[in-house]
Order: structure tokens, then sequence, then C-alpha cells
């Protein structure tokens, strides 16, 4: 199955042991955060910019693999026996096994934003055991806003100052009223096909944009500030926590499996028209699976 829905956790069993991951990805993904911003600053200060990534000790390299090493050893400290998938080491261990907590983390998602000095990047961590992310946090590296939800428990945002606001995802229903986040691939001819979608996508909506970070995106929908996003070639630790905060917010949202499929998320007023449209370009085949 090339799709799957990402469903709201209304009256799911065990939320205590949900609101633990949730607090705990929240508190990891700050930390994370942290480490981030200390290594910016130790650049800044040595007159070493991180405006390449080309090698393995090139500025922009060094802060994913500290920040992601970073993570790794909290979670080690913290929780022994759980697992880590992460976009620069991949799963150092064997895959987790059924029921164990295995935490999926991006530890820079919006690299390129990060080397041109854009604000919007940001630490990712969700917590997923036997393949349903329970819970999630985006941590904006630059803002320091931090998204986070626990399935069946909603969605929020927690601003510098402390405060939480419960997320709800736009009251958008028309399609042409819409703003839709978007991305593109690295590859050419993947990029050649985004351009004819996005082209044929461009004059049934209000506008594009292209923020850089998958995660963001996805928490920007949650937060009612874009109204539908989709994107090809995503790996877990783009949308696991982000495709939660969307879904928990009331987005419909469905993660791809499959590099030539996007990952979709609409506000609910507006999903069925911009999937149909999606599908009318054939960026996506049928209705959203289940």
């Amino acid at each position: 199955m090339a799709r799957d829905t990402v469903e709201s956790g209304a009256g799911v069993a065990g939320t205590d042991s949900i609101d633990e991951l949730r607090e705990f990805a929240r508190g990891l993904a700050v930390s994370g955060g942290d480490v981030a911003r200390r290594m910016l600053e130790q650049f800044a200060t040595t007159g070493l910019a991180p405006r390449t990534k080309s090698s393995a000790t090139d500025p922009v390299t060094v802060i994913d693999t500290i920040v992601e090493e970073h993570l790794r050893s909290e979670v080690a400290a913290a929780r022994p026996g759980d697992r880590v998938l992460g976009e620069e080491g991949g799963e150092a261990e064997a895959a987790a096994g059924a029921g164990v907590v295995r935490w999926v983390v991006d530890p820079v998602d919006g690299t390129v934003n990060l080397l041109y000095g854009i604000p919007f990047t940001a630490v990712s961590v969700a917590a997923e055991v036997d393949g349903v992310v329970l819970a999630g946090a985006v941590h904006n590296i630059v803002t320091r806003e931090t998204w986070t939800a626990g399935l069946g428990r909603g969605a929020s945002l927690r601003a510098v100052d402390g405060t939480d606001t419960a997320l709800t995802a736009s009251g958008c229903d028309e399609l042409s009223l819409a703003l839709v986040g978007t991305g593109f691939g690295y590859d050419s001819d993947v990029r050649a096909e985004q351009g004819r979608v996005l082209a044929g996508l461009l004059p049934r909506i209000r506008d594009i944009r292209r923020c850089g970070s998958a995660a963001l995106d996805l928490c920007m929908l949650a937060a009612g500030r874009i109204d539908a996003y989709y994107e090809r070639c995503l790996k877990p630790w783009d949308h696991a926590a982000g495709a939660l905060i969307a879904a928990e917010a009331g987005a419909v949202v469905a993660v791809s499996h499959d590099d030539g499929v996007p990952t979709t998320a609409a506000a609910p007023g507006v999903a069925r028209e911009f999937l149909a449209a999606l599908e009318s370009l054939e960026a996506i085949e049928g209705p959203v699976s289940s």
C-alpha cells in the first residue's frame, strides 16, 4: 500500500503512556535544538560559515551528526530498551520488536535553510510502536517554537514564553482560496515531474509556499498557517512527527511509502477537492487508502 491515512486517535487506550512519550519527545527535540544553536554560535565565533554540505567534516554535516548523536545518547540514558531510527545513522541496532518504542528522529530538517540562515529549520522527534506513531515533537531551531501531539490527545504549539496553544487546522473550504505548501526533490527528473504537477495545480489554488522543511510544513498546516500540503520523496524521519501533529489538529493526512507518490495533508474542508486535483494531475491514484 503506497499511502496510509494518519488518523487522530480519539479514544485510544494507554493515554498515560502516550502523554509520557509526548513529554519526552518535546524535551528531546528542544534539547537537540539547544545543541544545534550552541554549535551555530561556535561556528560563528571561529569564522566558519555553514554554507556547504559536501563532506563528512563540513560544518552542516557536523551539526547534523552531533545533534543526532545527542538525541541517541539521551534516549539510551533515559530509555535504554528503546530503539532509534535517525536520518544520519539509520537504525543502529536490530529493528524494534513488537511493543518496543522506536524513536524516529531528524536532527536538522531544513538543512538548506540552515545553510542560508533562513529561520525554517527544525529538530523532529517521534515515538513509534509497532509501526504506529504515538507521539511527536517538532522544534524550530531558530524561533524556538515547539509543536507536539499525542495520539488521541490533540496537538499544541508551545511558544518561547512557555504558552501552550491547542491547534486546529484551518477552516478553508474552497480550493481556490487554499494556500498550499510543497517541496522538491534533488533529482532533476523528479523535479521536472514535480514542476509539471505544480504548473497544473497553481491555477486552482490561492498560492504556493515552498518553505524547505517537511516537518515544519506539516506543523504550519496544523496551526492553520497553510491549508494543504503535498510532497514526494519523504522519508519516515521527515514526516513521522509532523504527520501526527497535523492529524491531531484535524487535518486529513496520508503518508506515502513510495517516492513516486506524495505524502498529502489538508484542512478537512478542502481535503476532498485538493486530493481530487492531485488525482486529476496524476500525482496520486484514486482515493486516500486506509
